[in-house]
C-alpha cells in the first residue's frame, strides 16, 4: 500500500459517497423522481455523477418538461427525507484531526450549494473548510478540473501538495487532469476500469479504509 507521499498541505474530499453515507439515499431519490417516467437508474450511475441533477437528468429524461418534473420530485424527496443523511463513521473525527494539524481542507462536490451547505452546517463541518466548490458554482463539472483548480488557488497550494479523496471515476479523471493524487473508494470492491485505476494514487474498498490511509499518509508527516 502506498502510504508515503511528499508533504501534503491540503486534502480535498468529494461529499456524497466519500464523507456522506448517501449513495443509497441518492439512488432512492432518483428512483422516486423518475418513477412516473418509467425510468429506473442503475447503481453504476454513481461512477458518472459529476455535477448537479440538471447536468445528468437530460440523459435519463430527454424531454425538457419531463426533466423539470423530475427535478421537482427530486427536490421534494430531499426536503422530506434529507434529515436522514449521516456522515460515514470516522469522517468527522478525521476532518477535525486534519484541521487541528494545520492541514487545509476542502470539498469538491457535484451537489448543489444550498443542500451541501445545509448538510455541512448540520454536521458541524463548515468551520473546518478552507474552500467549497459545488455543482452549481461553475459552468463546468467533474471530470473537468476547473473546480479542483479553483480550490487549489483558494487554498494557495500546489497540485503536488494536495490529495483528493473521491468515489467516482470522474473524481479520478478530474484529479489527474489537475495533477493531484487521488484515492478512489471502490464501495463493495466494485470493479474499476484499468485506465481509471492507472490514474489513481491508490484504490481502497471503503470510506473507512480511505480515512485510515489519509491519517497514515498525511498526519504521519506532522508527527516527525
Amino acid at each position: 500500500m502506498k502510504l508515503i507521499r511528499g508533504q501534503t498541505r491540503a486534502v480535498v474530499f468529494d461529499l456524497d459517497g466519500t464523507l456522506l453515507d448517501s449513495l443509497g439515499f441518492v439512488l432512492r431519490a432518483l428512483e422516486h423522481a423518475l418513477e412516473p417516467f418509467g425510468v429506473r437508474p442503475s447503481p453504476d450511475i454513481f461512477t458518472r455523477l459529476g455535477g448537479p441533477p440538471q447536468r445528468f437528468l437530460p440523459e435519463l429524461v430527454p424531454d425538457p418538461v419531463g426533466a423539470e418534473a423530475v427535478l421537482a420530485r427530486l427536490a421534494a424527496f430531499h426536503r422530506t427525507h434529507g434529515h436522514l443523511l449521516e456522515l460515514y463513521e470516522g469522517a468527522a473525527a478525521l476532518l477535525r484531526e486534519l484541521h487541528a494539524s494545520d492541514v487545509k481542507l476542502a470539498i469538491w462536490t457535484g451537489r448543489d450549494r444550498s443542500s451541501a451547505e445545509a448538510l455541512l452546517k448540520r454536521h458541524e463541518i463548515s468551520p473546518l473548510l478552507g474552500a467549497l466548490v459545488c455543482g452549481d458554482d461553475l459552468d463546468s463539472h467533474k471530470p473537468n478540473p476547473c473546480g479542483l483548480q479553483a480550490i487549489l488557488h483558494r487554498l494557495q497550494v500546489a497540485p503536488n501538495e494536495a490529495l483528493l479523496v473521491g468515489d467516482a471515476d470522474v473524481d479520478v479523471e478530474g484529479g489527474a487532469a489537475a495533477g493531484v493524487d487521488t484515492i478512489l473508494i471502490r464501495h463493495g470492491g466494485r470493479a474499476v476500469a484499468a485506465e481509471v485505476a492507472a490514474r489513481c494514487w491508490l484504490t481502497v474498498a471503503s470510506a473507512g479504509e480511505a480515512y485510515t490511509t489519509v491519517a497514515h499518509s498525511v498526519l504521519a508527516q506532522r508527527r516527525f
